[in-house]
């Protein structure tokens, strides 16, 4: 029996199997299967201080090293940090350079990741070849923040959506505000964070203060290929988007927009600005959590459905940690799901069981 199959009729459906959760060998498989192809946060374009970046893909899962260069005119590139030699770290700080020379053996590349020379390889057969090009990835922008696949996956599969519903929304001019932007460890799964996340149904529970100004009867949620959108409607009187004509939204009161791209990228559009959130596993119980402030109406900040992120982030993380306890116990194995408020969390189990399948046996 497949324990990971999600039924496509989510009235039929059960939910992923608990062993997703607390088996370290699925946590382990998470990171080829479920990460390596997907889109993930780099930097953002402003705290680029060199032509040469070292950084670190989801430092402490993925944890691979790469580098963001910026070659003439400002063209960015992204290409391993690993020298194709004897694979030593070429760069360990930022640094402006015309090219990559590794400190070991002196082998040299362009910035954009092209082999240049190694001294004493004259004798070398069939050298050099493509392998000894620093491998190349992809990198693109929303607004300031850069992003990069390490699975050479389609940007537009995964953001595309996204971008077109706010494409009203002047990206370029929101600023990151590292005061106001903060880190959180969470006792528990990556994957229970981001379900709690993606089903407004815990809403008037969990969340008296937002629930106060969100208008639970009028949220929904709308499913894309590798992301899906939770459209926050305010109540009357509280700070709503101003909507252009052409937006398939004009008419409504938009408090948010709460994007999630699969698997762990969380898009919080207020009237104020944006929070990303960036949920970074750490071990099979325990997860890291960015959260990014960027501001674009400094003057509606902390109002609306945009208030009080942190006290909604503790209630958050009190319910997930419970979940974590008590999805060990010997008596739960899958739950149900409802068909008109859980859709989200259907949507992002089938996606991880498609990740699986035929692969985790």
């Amino acid at each position: 029996m497949d324990l990971f199959y999600v039924d496509p009729d989510i009235s039929k459906a059960r939910t992923l199997h608990k062993s997703f959760y607390i088996d370290p060998v699925f946590f382990e498989r998470s990171k080829e299967l479920v990460f390596l192809p997907s889109w993930q946060f780099l930097s953002d374009k402003t705290a680029l201080a060199a032509s040469c970046e070292p950084v670190t893909v989801l430092p402490g899962y993925l944890d691979e090293p790469v580098i963001i260069t910026q070659g003439v005119g400002g063209a960015l590139n992204c290409v391993s940090n690993v020298c194709t030699h004897r694979g030593n770290i070429l760069v360990t700080e930022p640094c402006d350079r015309n090219n990559i020379r590794c400190r070991y053996h002196g082998r040299i590349f362009r910035l954009d990741g092209q082999f240049v020379s190694m001294p004493e390889f004259r004798e070398v057969k069939d050298f050099p070849t493509e392998a000894d090009n620093l491998r190349q990835f992809s990198i693109e922008a929303i607004g300031n923040l850069l992003f990069t696949s390490l699975g050479n996956s389609s940007f537009s599969e995964y953001f595309g959506d996204m971008l077109a519903r706010i494409n009203f929304l002047p990206l370029n001019e929101f600023k990151l505000v590292p005061d106001l932007s903060q880190t959180f460890e969470v006792d528990a799964h990556w994957a229970l964070y981001c379900e709690n996340y993606l089903e407004g149904f815990h809403i008037p529970f969990v969340h008296a203060g937002l629930n106060a100004v969100i208008d639970y009867g009028n949220y929904t949620t709308e499913l894309f290929t590798k992301s899906n959108l939770q459209l926050g409607i305010g109540k009357e009187g509280e700070p709503s988007f101003d909507l252009p004509e052409a937006s398939v939204d004009f008419g409504k009161e938009v408090a948010a927009y709460y994007f999630f791209v699969f698997p762990n990228l969380m898009f919080n559009f207020y009237p104020w600005g944006l929070s990303v959130n960036i949920v970074e596993p750490v071990s099979v119980s325990k997860s890291r959590i960015r959260f990014l402030t960027y501001m674009w109406k400094p003057e509606l900040h902390d109002t609306g459905a945009g208030s009080g992120l942190h006290q909604v982030e503790m209630e958050d993380e009190e319910v997930v940690e419970a979940v974590q306890q008590g999805i060990r116990s010997r008596f739960y194995e899958h739950g149900r799901y409802s068909v008109t408020r859980e859709t989200g969390t259907h949507h992002f189990h089938r996606l991880l069981s498609a990740a699986f399948s035929e692969k985790h046996t």
